[in-house]
């Protein structure tokens, strides 16, 4: 049986296109990946740009003046001249207490006093005309002063009855009522001047000679959302604590509609006077540990990395202390899947490579194959 080698020739020449069209097509896909190969990235200048550093802190709100009134003697309450929260002025009565035996002794004093000194200038009038010896005049000033000694006594006794407010300021919770039987030490009710705060709150001592009275403050207060407080600060503290090495510092701030009280818990932020300084954006910044870099591109469009110190950070930008100079161009987004020696271009509106691939995208040339023609049938002969 003689087999046909018309069609076989055919099947050979198609298999042979076939593969050759594979090939071309293979160095054809090749081509656009090796163009691209460079990294897409946004880069951005390091320039020396207005700073101001800040210190943020914790700090507690003390009244400017704080005192707890307490009764000096024992006795009963007989009247309360205040009702909490009230602004009493200074002096004013806080409490009465009973002390009608002191004003009975204060009558009979004062009666004493007057005859002692009608006694007295009597007998000047005598001493004056010889009829009296000067003796006798020296012993009755001394009992006119004693007596009058006395009603000093006793008025300071009956004012010891009557505790006033030894500043003007708001009394707190009163802990006393009519009747109330106080003995010395017993707490009538605390007296804060809130007119104006203090804030003390700690600084490292890193910081310390950065401080100064009058430099500026704001605070924010968890009872006080959205609200910004403003101060200066008054004083720093004389020591440094050796446990925390850090140095109290006192802010002083207004408080005219008594928002702030004694006791709340502030946020502070010590604002530094501004300076020039190095910034990059804060995005840049590649954290590994303790470390800290930026990849700087060079002249060739290639990158490499650059270890930086990291100052202060505010608003997205990073102050760097040390690693890089004014004119150096970094890398700021992209950094992702960036390596030290690799080539970058500059990426169209925010077209930066920043490591994150596709998980969805699949390459659908991998799964094309050359299509293979469907062999000739033979023909019957």
């Amino acid at each position: 049986m003689r087999i046909p080698t018309r069609p076989l020739a055919a099947f050979a020449f198609l298999t042979a296109m076939a593969l050759t069209l594979a090939a071309c097509g293979g160095d054809d896909a090749a081509a656009p990946e090796s163009a691209g190969s460079a990294t897409a990235v946004t880069i951005e200048p390091v320039l020396m740009r207005p700073w101001s550093d800040t210190v943020q802190a914790l700090g507690t709100v003390k009244a400017r003046e704080s005192v707890t009134v307490t009764a000096k003697v024992s006795e009963t309450v007989e009247d309360v001249h205040f009702q909490s929260g009230d602004v009493v002025k200074a002096g004013a009565p806080l409490v009465t207490l009973s002390g009608r035996q002191q004003r009975a002794s204060l009558a009979e004093a004062q009666a004493n006093a007057k005859e002692a000194d009608r006694m007295y200038r009597r007998q000047a009038e005598l001493a004056e005309q010889q009829l009296i010896a000067r003796a006798s005049l020296d012993t009755q000033r001394a009992t006119r002063d004693a007596a009058n000694a006395r009603v000093s006594q006793i008025q300071a006794q009956l004012s010891d009855r009557v505790p006033g407010a030894p500043f003007a300021g708001v009394p707190g919770l009163r802990q006393v009522s009519p009747g109330t039987l106080v003995t010395p030490g017993t707490a009538i009710a605390t007296l804060d001047d809130t007119a104006r705060v203090y804030v003390d709150f700690p600084v490292p001592e890193a910081s310390l000679s950065h401080l100064a009275a009058g430099q500026v403050l704001t605070a924010t207060s968890a009872a006080w959302p959205g609200r910004e407080f403003s101060g200066t600060v008054g004083t720093v503290d004389s020591r440094i604590d050796p446990v925390t090495r850090a140095v109290i510092v006192r802010g002083d701030f207004a408080n005219d509609d008594r928002a702030l009280r004694p006791g709340m818990l502030l946020q502070v932020t010590l604002i530094r006077p501004e300076r020039q300084a190095l910034v990059v954006p804060e995005i840049s910044i590649v954290q590994v540990g303790n470390s800290s870099y930026v990849f700087r591109v060079r002249d060739d469009d290639t990158v490499e990395r650059a270890d930086i110190e990291v100052g202060g950070r505010r608003g997205g930008f990073a102050e760097v202390m040390a690693g890089l100079e004014a004119g150096d161009r970094v890398v700021v987004d992209g950094t992702g899947k960036l390596r030290a020696g690799e080539k970058i271009r500059v990426a169209a509106n925010g077209d930066a490579d920043n490591g994150t691939a596709d998980e969805n995208t699949t390459d659908n040339t991998a799964d094309k194959q050359p299509e293979t023609p469907a062999a000739a049938e033979p023909a019957a002969e």
